[in-house]
């Protein structure tokens, strides 16, 4: 399991710009099983993405894909996390 934090590096001008090619991202993203939630950080200086991967190097190339990323307009912390707890709606998300 993996989050996804992201950084505008950008203003917010050019953040809105790419926000409808990102959102698209995204939905593929979810239509493929990637991603499982996703928001905007408060304030708004970037975004939150939850998502789950064979592979951290699977995450950073799907990364690459953003167009966020292809713009330069965003920079990308990804942490990997092993779920041993979970709400019961996410069970099957657990690892042992």
């Amino acid at each position: 399991m993996f989050v996804i934090a992201l950084t505008y590096l950008k203003p917010t001008e050019d953040i809105d710009a790419l926000l409808a090619a990102h959102r698209e991202f995204l939905r593929e993203q979810y239509d493929n099983g990637v991603f499982l939630m996703s928001g905007r950080m408060v304030p708004r200086t970037g975004g939150i993405i939850i998502a789950t991967a064979d592979s951290r190097a699977d995450i950073e190339a799907i990364i690459e894909l953003d167009p966020f990323r292809q713009a330069g307009a965003a920079s990308y912390t990804i942490t990997e996390f092993v779920p041993t707890m979970t709400a019961d709606v996410l069970a099957a998300f657990r690892q042992h």
